[in-house]
């Protein structure tokens, strides 16, 4: 999870494809496009290995838009292959 929150901070798109579990991953997210953030920091709420290859985290993201704050609340889902966790997907909250 730190690591795909740095890759954000970073506009690191290959590597947040690359740890994007490829049945839920999208084609290209955009980054680059959209608005300049500024990430402002990442709080790990809670996380839960349900079993040995699936894990829940819960975290607060807060950052900036052209000076607007904002924070994204998440439950994400994480999946443990060939050696390698991915991000499957989550709920905001």
């Amino acid at each position: 999870m730190c690591s795909r929150y740095t890759a954000y901070t970073l506009l690191r798109e290959e590597y947040l494809l690359s740890t994007w579990h490829p049945s839920t991953r999208p084609i290209a997210l955009g980054l680059v496009n959209e608005a300049p953030t500024k990430w402002l920091g990442l709080e790990i709420k809670r996380h839960e290995l349900n079993q040995t290859d699936r894990e829940l985290v819960e975290f607060v993201a807060r950052y900036k838009v052209n000076g607007r704050a904002h924070r994204l609340h998440e439950v994400s889902r994480f999946v443990y292959e060939n050696g390698r966790w991915f991000y499957l997907d989550g709920d905001v909250k």
